[in-house]
């Protein structure tokens, strides 16, 4: 294909790009480097019509508004709002790490500070629930896969039930089933004979019970991606295994898994991607008080009366960095295992 009609052809999707990404990129960058303007505030004096004057400060509506008309990204603040305590909290983590205390309390510290606790559940997230989804996708496709066609439609069908839901719709059906009212919560209750047992009130169980959703949800899609590889197995390969003896765990393994190999690669980055940014079961589940994650800081910036751009802008580029250094090893081994078939 001449270059001219390649540029051509991509020239729409580089536009797209240019505009619904990169710019957007750039936003934030730029946002994340300021931060709102501090209110001025201006001492009033209040007398009573019978005598007795009393003094208090007010917000200058004025000046802050003229201040916000003057700078309207706000106050520069350069990299200082990366680490605050909010964010990377330097100044916090390095008190705690040279303070004296046993590995266990400093651990819990560090569990304490709003972004390493997001970050702490965001990757325990990616890596329990992206090999388990694609565990269990796999054995439903293999399942699928062997069933007679009569049967194979409906069994697909409720096996993609999870990605059709809504899922900040599907997060609330689970959370009120794992109610104290609901029929899982109940049942817990009664297995563990405790009728205090609550989601909210356990945090081990708020995490399982958002780990199990997420595995729920994931499976869907690996198990379409690798249905749709088992039909490209050669079955002139697997009659051959067969005839010499292979077992069908040994066909899976030695001849399967070895086809599927591109596309499990395929599916562990796009789940990765899509885990690491895991914010509707936590508001679904209203869970914030037990796990919060990257996303659901920025939400939380974003939300309320006072929206703090900045810190939000600052969570985005960090959130952006952390998916970069989770695929990196990924996308390197591609590229290799690419220039090795090219040679």
């Amino acid at each position: 294909m001449p270059n001219k009609t390649f540029f051509a052809f991509i020239l729409p999707s580089l536009i797209a790009m240019v505009l619904f990404i990169a710019l957007p990129i750039v936003s934030v960058v730029v946002q994340s480097l300021y931060v709102a303007h501090e209110r001025v505030m201006v001492e009033v004096e209040n007398c009573q019509p019978f005598g007795g004057c009393t003094k208090e400060l007010r917000v200058d509506t004025a000046a802050t508004t003229q201040l916000q008309r003057e700078q309207p990204l706000g106050r520069f603040n350069g990299l200082g709002t990366y680490f605050n305590r909010a964010h990377l909290a330097t100044n916090e983590l390095g008190a705690i790490l040279s303070s004296e205390r046993g590995f266990g309390e400093k651990v819990a510290l560090i569990f304490n500070l709003p972004f390493y606790k997001a970050l702490i559940f965001t990757l325990v997230y990616c890596f329990v629930v992206t090999p388990l989804a694609m565990v269990l996708g796999f054995a439903i496709a293999l399942a699928v896969n062997a069933l007679p066609k009569v049967t194979k439609g409906p069994i697909i069908f409720f096996s993609l039930l999870p990605m059709i839901i809504t899922p900040l719709v599907g997060s609330l059906i689970l959370y009120w089933m794992l109610s104290p009212n609901g029929i899982l919560g109940a049942t817990i209750q009664h297995i563990f004979n405790d009728p205090t047992l609550s989601l909210r009130a356990s945090p081990p169980l708020t995490w399982i019970a958002l780990l199990v959703y997420g595995v729920w949800t994931n499976a869907p899609f690996s198990f379409v991606v690798f249905y749709a590889g088992l039909q490209t197995v050669p079955g002139d390969t697997l009659e051959s295994a067969m005839i010499d003896g292979a077992s069908r765990w040994e066909r899976i393994r030695y001849v399967i898994i070895p086809h599927l190999a591109p596309l499990a690669t395929f599916v562990a980055l796009v789940q990765l991607m899509d885990n690491f940014r895991v914010f509707e079961p936590i508001v679904g589940f209203s869970a914030d008080a037990n796990a919060t994650s990257l996303s659901w800081l920025i939400y939380n910036d974003l939300s309320g009366d006072a929206q703090q751009f900045g810190s939000a802008g600052a969570t985005s580029v960090l959130t952006i960095i952390g998916v970069v250094i989770l695929l990196l090893p990924v996308l390197i081994r591609t590229w290799r295992e690419f220039k090795h078939k090219a040679v």
